[in-house]
């Protein structure tokens, strides 16, 4: 960790390590970096991990055993930037495996609860087209997807 910038404080129920874990085979970028054990003083059991600490793309994670009080919700999500559709749909496939969930337009929640925006593009580019009635198709067609479909989205957008 540096003395600047900010780094992304995730809350769990005991399996921080577990999920910097996954993170980090899901993302090829990444290392990981302290752990820190809670000690006799507690409040978890002495020897236990607190925190854990790594790096995703350049952007510094904690992870915090801190207990079940706060869960993620979807106020909170990751945006991750797809360069095409094989990109997106692997992230896709990978987040929402082992117990996964897929949500309505492109977000997810992968196994910990965390959400997830899975977003090509292209995609983006659609929904924002200059042109306000191929956006709206595109948005419109957007709506009804889980998983964001860059195809579907320009002929929907390309219709007249």
């Amino acid at each position: 960790m540096t003395g600047k910038g900010f780094t992304t404080c995730l809350w769990f129920d005991g399996n921080a390590e577990e999920a910097a874990d996954f993170y980090l085979s899901v993302f090829k970028d990444g290392k990981l970096g302290r752990i820190g054990r809670y000690t006799e003083a507690g409040p978890g059991p002495a020897g236990t991990v607190m925190v854990v600490e790594f790096e995703i793309n350049g952007q510094q994670f904690v992870g915090i055993n801190g207990g079940p009080q706060f869960p993620f919700t979807e106020a909170v999500s990751f945006q991750i930037h797809c360069a095409d559709q094989a990109e997106a749909d692997h992230y896709w496939e990978v987040l929402t495996r082992d117990g996964g969930q897929e949500g309505p337009c492109g977000w997810l929640k992968d196994r910990f609860g965390l959400s997830w925006q899975v977003t090509p593009v292209e995609a983006v580019e659609l929904i924002a087209d200059p042109d306000p009635r191929r956006a709206a198709r595109a948005t419109a067609a957007m709506l009804r997807m889980k998983k964001l479909d860059v195809a579907e989205l320009r002929r929907a957008a390309d219709a007249a």
